[in-house]
């Protein structure tokens, strides 16, 4: 098995987390359905739309059961182990992170593996990493981070022209793939941390 498969498998399984763990804090009738439906848009909300623009068919994760048997395994997980998880320190905001940190670098990959030129790959990182928890914030009524004034999209931004430049000077393989993860979980790290957010537009 691959490495990128792999931490694709395990990002689907850590964004079905946090869309679970979501859906707890939101949801007025806290049903499985309810839960699940939340993990699933959030685990595939974004690498559906990316699929869609590169013409990518069948759709990854209805082409691949392992996706879904990940996505439903991480609902499990929320359902029995809930307690447990919340007792992580900043649990959703660890698991967010996390989860755009892998499907950025995710979808910038696959992106260039299918010819795009640089530019739109890294905006399809972006995408691939972002809408899904955009998906989640608007079914749950809330402001999606995205459009909030933390620093979010910028940091898969970051992380993905990153990977790209490396991609495009040779470097190793898997030292680009996870020094660019580590780039975005740095930058949002330390910009939740020190409460650094970009300029606001005057009105």
């Amino acid at each position: 098995m691959q490495v990128p498969y792999l931490v694709d498998l395990i990002a689907s399984l850590v964004f079905a987390i946090s869309g679970a763990l979501a859906a707890y804090g939101k949801l007025l009738y806290k049903d499985i359905f309810g839960v699940a439906f939340t993990a699933f848009i959030t685990a595939t909300g974004g690498g559906t739309l990316r699929d869609i623009i590169l013409g990518v068919h069948p759709l990854t994760w209805v082409a691949d059961g392992n996706y879904l048997i990940a996505i439903f395994s991480g609902v499990l997980l929320t359902i029995f182990f809930k307690g447990y998880i919340k007792k992580i320190p900043k649990t959703l905001f660890l698991l967010d992170t996390i989860g755009v940190a892998l499907y950025t670098i995710l979808g910038v990959q696959k992106s260039l593996a299918h010819d795009v030129n640089p530019i739109a790959a890294v905006i399809l990182g972006m995408v691939s990493a972002v809408f899904g928890g955009v998906l989640r914030d608007t079914l749950l009524n809330e402001i999606p981070l995205i459009f909030k004034k933390e620093i979010y999209a910028t940091a898969c931004i970051a992380g993905a022209f990153l990977f790209v430049l490396l991609n495009y000077y040779g470097a190793d393989r898997n030292f680009n793939f996870f020094a660019s993860i580590a780039l975005i979980i740095i930058i949002r790290v330390i910009a939740v941390r020190y409460k650094i957010a970009l300029p606001k537009l005057e009105e």
